[in-house]
């Protein structure tokens, strides 16, 4: 997994469309006994990925073998395996994962190889493994997205009919964080230092000295 995000740590507070019991619910892994899908859909920033990635950890955890997949990592990895006919033996094993996530499925250049060997992926996982994709894109503009009426009649087909879709609608999650002002705090006055009085002793002169000595010695005689 890309990311060590959990459904723990993920800010439902922050998302108020997303209903956090449904989350958790899903969560407990029993649409993955039902093989059911999961489609999550809105704006770039919503949280889809978090959620998805949560799920598949907790997947993980109960000891479920599944996969995490940009969706163009995923459609890369296909292509050439047109080319040298592996395409049957890398579904077969990409059938297997439970659940395999399918992350960003949204505006991108899809051959047409591409999206039928993505169409066949998901036949083969029909009815019998989870899947769960996130996409900017409501479902109906998959049909601009691959291309072909046909091949997305039968996707959306296979798709939708053991699947929960969760619409998310609200903001970024990663809007920039208003920063806090900074408050100068004043500056102390500077304190006048107090003058120093020095009081000096005059020293007394050399001649009244001598004349001091002189009267005590007569003093003593």
């Amino acid at each position: 997994m890309p990311w060590g995000w959990t459904l723990e740590s993920f800010p439902f507070s922050q998302q108020p469309s997303i209903n956090k019991a449904q989350i958790k619910a899903l969560a407990g892994l029993d649409f993955l006994s039902r093989a059911n899908n999961i489609v999550l859909t809105g704006k770039t920033g919503t949280g889809k990925s978090g959620i998805a990635i949560g799920i598949l950890r907790e997947a993980c955890l109960n000891g479920y073998r599944g996969r995490f997949y940009d969706a163009q990592d995923l459609l890369d990895e296909l292509y050439p395996s047109l080319a040298d006919r592996s395409t049957a033996r890398l579904l077969k094993r990409l059938s297997r994962f439970q659940p395999l996530v399918i992350d960003k499925v949204d505006n991108r250049t899809i051959k047409p190889e591409q999206a039928n060997a993505f169409f066949r992926l998901i036949d083969q996982r029909y009815n019998r493994v989870s899947t769960i994709i996130t996409t900017s894109l409501d479902l109906d503009e998959w049909y601009e997205l691959f291309g072909n009426k046909d091949l997305v009649d039968a996707l959306l087909d296979r798709l939708r009919h053991r699947c929960i879709t969760i619409r998310i609608d609200g903001p970024s999650l990663r809007s920039p964080e208003p920063s806090s002002t900074a408050v100068a705090l004043p500056k102390p006055s500077p304190r006048r230092a107090a003058p120093v009085r020095e009081t000096a002793r005059a020293a007394p002169s050399r001649g009244r000295t001598r004349s001091v000595e002189r009267a005590r010695l007569r003093a003593q005689s």
